[in-house]
């Protein structure tokens, strides 16, 4: 569970004030006690992320699921983790925002689901969180013109690891002191890109610490294509895909007799949950699009000081 409850008493039975005011809250009566909640709808429902979004939700005070959508929807329910129920769910997120009215929107899909879940909900006035990679850059701005049209947050997210925004945070301070970097990841063989949107995250943040391109090494005689890498500003990337593994991410700087390794490894999907709930009690007091969850924690405000 990601956050408390007062001790004795049942899950969801905690007397709180409401946590944003602006926000209009659905109440539910247990006992002699009543409670404000948070309506939280899941796109992507029957992924494991999804699966993994739907129980975090459900154990978090002040949360209610209400309602998923996924493409492969083969039933109009769907049973919440941790045993407390069944809630709708559908083929497509239009309906599941018309019949469940969410405060927000969470979206594990990928690319274009993002931007049909931004489409949908953003002039519904339903906020949204995304941890979904592959978004275009042309969708980036349809949603900075969408949330500057409504006024309805949006946060969207490469990685909700902690651990892994802080990987690039550090990254960025680090790489004004090297001249050579590379960035290495590997995930799971389901995953669709490649490079890992975190990859591509952790490639920004060094680039942009060091202020210029990095020195990268081309060999005189490659003997197989490709084994250096992608390339951006001299820095080289390389992903690997295979089954037994969840997300790993490494930065390695190079200097004179010295290297540096920042490193990230997710064990479990868990690692995720605190950085996604943090992210939708987040969009609740915002009114514009957020790019990176560094800068819900205010990490992009520390990174500005130079020494």
């Amino acid at each position: 569970m990601w956050g408390g409850t007062l001790p004795g008493t049942p899950m969801h039975s905690a007397v709180q004030e409401p946590l944003f005011p602006t926000v209009a809250p659905t109440f539910r009566l247990i006992g002699p006690l009543v409670m404000a909640e948070v309506k939280v709808a899941i796109t992507g429902a029957l992924g494991r992320m999804g699966a993994a979004v739907l129980g975090a939700v459900e154990a978090e005070p002040g949360f209610l699921p209400v309602g998923g959508a996924d493409t492969r929807a083969a039933s109009d329910t769907i049973a919440l983790p941790g045993g407390s129920g069944e809630i709708p769910l559908f083929p497509d997120v239009g309906p599941l925002i018309e019949h469940t009215q969410p405060d927000v929107l969470v979206d594990f899909t990928d690319g274009e689901g993002a931007a049909a879940a931004i489409r949908a909900a953003v002039p519904a006035g339903v906020r949204v969180v995304s941890g979904s990679t592959g978004i275009p850059q042309a969708v980036l701005r349809e949603a900075e013109e969408l949330v500057a049209a409504r006024g309805t947050g949006v946060v969207l997210a490469s990685n909700f690891a902690l651990g892994a925004v802080l990987l690039g945070h550090l990254a960025g301070i680090a790489a004004r002191y090297f001249d050579y970097a590379d960035i290495s990841e590997g995930h799971h063989e389901q995953k669709i890109d490649a490079p890992s949107g975190t990859a591509l995250s952790l490639l920004d943040a060094v680039i942009a610490g060091k202020g210029s391109a990095f020195t990268s090494v081309v060999p005189e005689k490659e003997t197989l294509v490709g084994t250096r890498g992608g390339t951006r500003a001299g820095v080289n990337v390389h992903s690997a895909r295979m089954p037994g593994r969840l997300a790993h991410h490494e930065v390695v700087f190079g200097a004179p007799g010295q290297t540096l390794a920042l490193t990230h490894d997710s064990i479990n999907r868990d690692c995720f949950m605190p950085g996604v709930i943090l992210a939708i009690r987040h969009v609740l007091t915002v009114d514009r699009l957020i790019v990176g969850l560094d800068r819900v924690l205010g990490l992009e405000q520390s990174a500005k000081v130079k020494p």
